[in-house]
């Protein structure tokens, strides 16, 4: 299929609750409001298709974006072609199928993720802070975690909401999965009050830190 043909075929699976939804969460005009399902299933007649991939994501259309995600080889890309695409979309729901699906299979991400923590442009530093939050849950190594907390306590409050989110994200890793710095963590947390009220759907977590934490680490037992 060419890139036209799968935009008319987007087009097609519009629904409109999710333009709606989609509108609601900040994503522009160019959309069509397809179901994640759908486009799912779409990926998957496509299969790994990395040029026509590089195409879809440069048509800047939200659906046509997410399932570049699906069917990029993340192992061609350079780093540079990987930091625009992570610059270049300001729509969190396509930042996150990015984050999963594309530079968690990157091979230089630790490089990436280096230079993302230092930068001011807010997806990238979003991306960065998603990339820690992972490796501070999962490999620690190399990782000066007191030197995050600082960060954190002082960065957060002022950090664009694109940013707190995967910052708090990391604020949570460190206190479930390091027991040494879960009390200051939780006050961080506590003292922040960042998504203290935020809406939470039954039998789900808040995102609210010391909730998380002190509810993961009682699931651990």
């Amino acid at each position: 299929m060419t890139v036209a043909e799968i935009v008319t075929k987007l087009k097609s699976l519009a629904d409109q609750k999710v333009y709606a939804h989609n509108v609601k969460f900040g994503a522009g005009e160019n959309q069509f409001g397809v179901k994640m399902g759908d486009i799912r299933t779409l990926a998957k007649k496509l299969k790994t298709d990395h040029q026509l991939a590089k195409a879809l994501w440069e048509t800047g259309n939200v659906e046509a974006r997410l399932l570049a995600t699906l069917v990029v080889n993340p192992k061609l890309l350079s780093q540079a072609e990987l930091d625009n695409m992570v610059r270049s979309e300001r729509f969190s729901q396509v930042a996150d199928w990015l984050s999963a699906y594309v530079i968690k299979e990157y091979p230089d991400k630790e490089q990436l993720r280096e230079q993302w923590m230092l930068t001011d442009d807010p997806m990238a530093a979003r991306a960065g802070w998603s990339l820690t939050s992972g490796k501070v849950a999962r490999s620690p190594e190399g990782i000066d975690i007191p030197a995050l907390l600082d960060r954190i306590e002082v960065e957060m409050p002022v950090a664009p909401p694109e940013v707190q989110w995967t910052m708090n994200s990391t604020l949570a890793q460190i206190g479930i999965n390091h027991p040494a710095y879960r009390e200051r963590a939780l006050a961080i947390g506590e003292r922040l009050g960042i998504y203290r009220d935020y809406p939470t759907s039954k039998g789900c977590t808040s995102p609210f830190a010391p909730i998380w934490i002190n509810e993961m680490v009682r699931r651990q037992g």
